[in-house]
């Protein structure tokens, strides 16, 4: 990884939990303003399986290994460093004056800084249909606007997990003229029934089975009575759940998706949070967020966290200013 370090034993300006697209674009907004910033990053973006990442004006299909690779060495540029590993605890180090956290890794090293900006991601909690797993990010997608284009006209099938999965259902239609919506349980009301019939959307209400595939891809969709229908790519909204792994001490406050679609960090303006000197950015709390909005998201918050750090440095100095006026 370019810019990999040991972590520094001075207390720095802030650090950045998560490297993906917020954490980087964060980080490069602190490093550019002169800040010291570390990003402890695990190595496991949410978007690995992908081939690109799409809907990025500029970098339509860069690879997103490639883009990250970017990133990192532009954050380096500007001095900022990057330590491989995952966090196993953060929590404040000093409850009054500048705020100060301790952050400790899974292999003992400990970090002292002043700001935190967590940028963990999300991971994806598929349904338990056997097969379907090993397809996820190739044949199995969940979003239309990062995977429509590239599944465009082909077999598709949407696996209900919920009544969001109608809307689903309706934008991938918008991609392909053969959509099967296979309901696993969940209800469809007449009007919505009456919606789909309109738009060619044939609905399936036997219960899947499994997911058959051979060399190329998904092959289809084996239903309880042992039926299969044939599909080449199935979309299913998967459960979204914030990456929270080490990050209990800091006690930010979280809130459930409707539906029960996930759970997410809870922030306000900027990714600001009720914990002074935490800021949350990307899917961590934005859990729909493509890249181009995680990325964005990670910039402001970095700024944010930017002046908030030039407010303290004035109220340290002044405060010194007048102590030695008084002296």
């Amino acid at each position: 990884m370019p810019g990999t370090t040991t972590l520094p034993n001075e207390i720095v300006d802030a650090v950045v939990i998560g490297g993906g697209a917020a954490g980087l674009n964060g980080a490069l907004m602190l490093a550019r303003s002169r800040r010291s910033v570390v990003v402890i990053d695990s190595g496991t973006p949410r978007n690995a399986p992908a081939e690109g990442v799409h809907g990025l004006l500029g970098l339509d299909g860069t690879p997103p290994a490639e883009l990250l690779r970017r990133g990192r060495e532009e954050v380096t540029r500007y001095g900022g460093r990057f330590v491989p590993g995952e966090v196993t605890s953060a929590a404040p180090a000093s409850p009054e004056g500048d705020l100060r956290f301790t952050i400790t890794l899974a292999d003992g090293e400990v970090l002292r800084t002043r700001r935190v900006l967590v940028a963990t991601g999300l991971r994806d909690v598929l349904p338990d249909i056997p097969g379907l797993a090993r397809h996820w990010g190739h044949s199995v997608v969940h979003c239309p606007y990062c995977h429509g284009w590239e599944v465009r006209d082909e077999a598709i099938g949407i696996l209900a997990v919920g009544p969001a999965s109608v809307h689903h259902a309706l934008l991938f239609r918008q991609l392909t003229e053969d959509l099967v919506y296979f309901t696993r349980g969940t209800d469809l009301d007449e009007d919505t029934r009456a919606r789909f019939a309109a738009r060619d959307i044939r609905v399936v209400d036997i219960p899947v089975a499994e997911v058959e595939s051979d060399d190329n891809g998904i092959t289809g969709v084996r239903l309880a009575d042992g039926n299969v229908v044939p599909r080449r790519v199935l979309a299913v909204a998967t459960t979204l759940l914030a990456r929270t792994d080490g990050l209990e001490g800091l006690g930010l406050p979280m809130e459930d998706l409707p539906g029960g679609m996930g759970r997410h960090f809870v922030t306000g303006m900027a990714g600001s949070t009720e914990v002074p000197g935490v800021w949350v950015a990307g899917n961590a709390t934005d859990p729909m967020a493509q890249v181009g909005a995680s990325a964005a998201a990670g910039a402001l918050a970095g700024a944010h966290m930017n002046a908030d750090l030039v407010n303290a440095d004035t109220n340290a100095a002044l405060a010194a200013a007048l102590s030695g006026t008084l002296t």
